[in-house]
């Protein structure tokens, strides 16, 4: 009886485990986020931004002194040779009397030496002097033409710093910057005015970080005037910053603005929109790609079966974000959009929104 009992108790336990090891053996059921791939639909989206110059110039005297004298304001148009600040030159003009003083005397000392020489060319000639004293003379000669050389050098340098007591605008611009005022000491090389070229203007915009290639030289661009949208101009980009700023994970990019007209001005608002032409590819966000370089892949959701398969796909990177597909995905499927690199083929999947069994 004992044994009889027995084994029905072990029979039983033993289907109890292999009941136990195929729940096991059976995949869990993992819910998704997904979307169906579908060519994405054309959106206005731009970066605001503002008109800068090209090229700016940071103008300040060569030499101290003080500022007696500013011609120009910001917003002032300027020509190449404008007279655009003076500074105190008394300083610099006695400094040019005493080289003009100097440089004379060192004249006249050559114009004697010169005398001298050839007084002892003749006296040698008649044997009235000897060969020794002629020799002094030329050498004495020589070295008054050389201290002539050296005031003339003087001179110049002396009315060269007088010229740089006056500051001229190098080029056409506008003043952007005013840094010093009237009686202020400025030291040589400070910032004094800022010029603004006119000739070449940029849109200067900051791109989120997800947007990188939109920052790639050479990226077309539409700029559209805030003020009068109907005005729009194109570019294309010629500068990015190499790294995102740390507070608003953007860079600066540089647009460079294809013949604008007199309304952009610099400081006007804008709006830098990508020109991205069509191709109907299939878009997916980034999150749905998995793999590295070459070996790309996603994973299919089988409706039917609830069920994904992974396919390789290749891509290339998005105008407006994310990526195009253009091999391996067909529209209308639907498509894993988070934990892509988790997933197993053929593991069971709930979706988003469903309501687990």
């Amino acid at each position: 009886m004992k044994l009889l009992t027995v084994i029905p108790l072990v029979l039983l336990a033993a289907g109890l485990a292999a009941c136990s090891e195929e729940k096991k053996a059976e995949a869990p059921v993992r819910p998704v986020l997904s979307m169906l791939a579908k060519p994405r639909e054309a959106t206005a989206f731009g970066f605001t931004g503002t008109v800068q110059p090209k090229f700016s110039t940071d103008l300040g005297f060569q030499v101290l002194g003080r500022i007696v004298q500013r011609s120009v304001n910001v917003g002032d148009l300027v020509k190449k040779g404008d007279v655009l600040a003076r500074l105190d030159a008394t300083s610099l003009e006695l400094a040019v009397r005493q080289a003009e003083a100097d440089l004379a005397s060192a004249r006249a000392k050559a114009d004697l030496a010169r005398v001298n020489e050839q007084r002892q060319q003749t006296l040698l000639a008649s044997n009235a002097t000897t060969k020794q004293q002629l020799e002094e003379a030329v050498q004495s000669r020589e070295a008054a033409d050389a201290t002539v050389q050296q005031q003339q050098a003087d001179l110049t340098k002396a009315k060269e710093q007088l010229g740089y007591a006056t500051l001229e605008a190098e080029s056409d611009g506008v003043v952007s910057t005013v840094s010093a005022e009237v009686g202020q000491v400025v030291t040589a090389g400070q910032t004094v005015l800022t010029i603004a070229r006119l000739e070449a203007r940029d849109a200067q915009v900051d791109i989120p970080d997800s947007y990188v290639q939109l920052t790639a030289i050479g990226t077309p661009f539409l700029v559209t005037l805030q003020a009068n949208p109907e005005v729009k101009v194109t570019g294309t980009v010629r500068e990015a910053a190499p790294q995102a700023d740390a507070a608003t994970r953007s860079r600066r990019t540089k647009i460079a603005l294809d013949n604008p007209p007199q309304s952009y001005r610099f400081g006007s608002t804008v709006t830098a929109t990508p020109v991205a032409p069509s191709e109907g590819h299939l878009w997916l966000p980034e999150t749905a790609i998995g793999g590295e370089d070459g070996a790309r892949f996603v994973w299919i959701v089988d409706p039917a079966a609830k069920t994904v398969q992974r396919r390789s796909v290749t891509i290339q990177p998005s105008a407006a974000g994310g990526v195009d597909v253009l091999t391996g995905l067909k529209d209308g499927e639907r498509v894993v959009t988070a934990g892509v690199n988790s997933l197993t083929e053929n593991q069971p999947v709930r979706l988003s929104g469903e309501i687990a069994p």
